[in-house]
């Protein structure tokens, strides 16, 4: 038997797997990669009795590659957060998915386990910028100020690793990075002993210093679009940077786009704090697009089309 972990490169994808493998350990193959790298599942290789796992990736986007593994008589437990369009019935399929604009795939994992590796669910929560949610979540832990902005930073930190067109991009390729992280029951262990962590913290603060030059291309009182260059900072910092913005500007929706070597566009797309749904149907308009309600992206935006999303995104989230 061969158990295999598939699971998003990025802040609650590997904190999902990570409380898993803790609960349960197992020696894995382990397939993931940068966090817009979300049709994995066509690289798992499985045989009946094998055991696949896979955590934080569109079922949507991977239904078709999945059919053939449920075939092969291996057994699938698949759990996420994002739009999953049918789900089929197998009798080796496990499914535990809610879209909930205040879940993530951390938090539903730790309901699982009965909360038995909460730490790292809160982490996951605030990688996936659910502040408030993050911070109701860790009450039963009674950690102190300090203890719990520890938490936010190292979400914030594994998420922003995962950002990038490539594994270049990265810092630390996201196999590697869990791998750094699997020894540590505790998240503070993790923060206190690893290097990885000041490292990322200082890429960090020099991306985001960077990022706060660029002012926004369009806005307005409904949304405002940033363009980013062709820059590895630039796809570094994408998300991380579009979830303080949303922060900031709770009422507004926000798109970032950064340039990538063709002249497309990656970009990621916040829905308003105050109204946390849509954004995964404005991307899904999109051939590249997907993610969930209150944030999605686009792979690969033609740079012909950038005013169809311009025009589509105040559509999206016209105030009423």
């Amino acid at each position: 038997m061969t158990v295999i972990d598939v699971f998003n490169g990025d802040a609650d994808g590997i904190c999902a797997l990570h409380q898993l493998r803790l609960a349960e350990p197992q020696q894995s193959t382990l397939i993931t990669g940068v966090k817009r790298d979300i049709a994995l599942v066509k690289q798992v290789q499985a045989s009946a009795s094998d055991q696949v796992t896979i955590l934080d990736i569109s079922f949507d986007k991977n239904r078709d590659a999945l059919l053939p593994v449920l075939e092969t008589g291996a057994s699938v437990t698949y759990i996420d957060h994002h739009f999953p369009g049918d789900i089929p019935e197998h009798k080796n399929l496990t499914t535990h998915i809610d879209t909930d604009a205040e879940m993530c795939t951390g938090l539903i994992v730790n309901a699982l386990l009965n909360g038995q590796h909460l730490a790292w669910a809160v982490t996951a929560a605030f990688g996936d910028n659910l502040l408030t949610t993050a911070t109701d979540a860790a009450a039963p832990l009674k950690l102190s100020d300090t203890q719990l902005d520890q938490l936010k930073s190292l979400g914030t930190l594994l998420n922003y690793n995962g950002y990038g067109s490539t594994l270049e991009d990265l810092y630390f390729p996201p196999a590697e990075l869990y791998k750094r992280v699997q020894p540590h029951a505790s998240p503070f262990t993790f923060i206190n002993e690893d290097s990885a962590y000041k490292e990322l913290a200082a890429g960090f603060a020099s991306d985001h210093e960077r990022a706060l030059s660029i002012d926004s291309e369009r806005s307005t009182d409904d949304v405002a679009i940033y363009v980013f260059p062709n820059e590895s900072f630039a796809r570094r910092i994408s998300g991380v940077y579009a979830n303080e913005l949303a922060q900031q500007n709770p009422t507004r929706a926000h798109a970032l786009l950064s340039e990538l070597d063709d002249g497309s566009y990656l970009v990621s797309v916040r829905a308003p704090l105050n109204n946390r749904t849509g954004a995964d149907e404005l991307c899904r308009q999109f051939e590249t697009g997907g993610g969930r309600k209150a944030a999605a992206g686009i792979n690969k935006l033609p740079a012909n089309e950038l005013e169809k999303f311009a025009n589509a995104m105040s559509v999206q989230f016209a105030s009423s």
